[in-house]
């Protein structure tokens, strides 16, 4: 039993220690410069990925076209 408590210690030690460290690496400053995004920062970014799925459905449908229907012609 004292075996299993002294493993389950050192895995709490060792997350604590790295928890206490997390804003101080090489990622610190990006997490202190991160925001959560403004209701228009938001819709802008939906606008401009909802404009890219239609345009690579739109390309996708005028490929599967020209395929079926213009051999057709030849």
């Amino acid at each position: 039993m004292a075996e299993e408590e002294s493993v389950v210690r050192g895995f709490s030690d060792e997350f604590e220690s790295k928890a206490r460290g997390f804003g101080k690496g090489k990622y610190g400053k990006i997490l202190k410069t991160a925001h959560t995004p403004t209701r228009e920062e938001h819709k802008k970014t939906m606008y401009i990925t909802g404009l890219g799925i239609i345009l690579i459905g739109a390309i996708g449908f005028a490929i599967w076209w020209i395929m079926t229907c213009l051999p057709t012609y030849f």
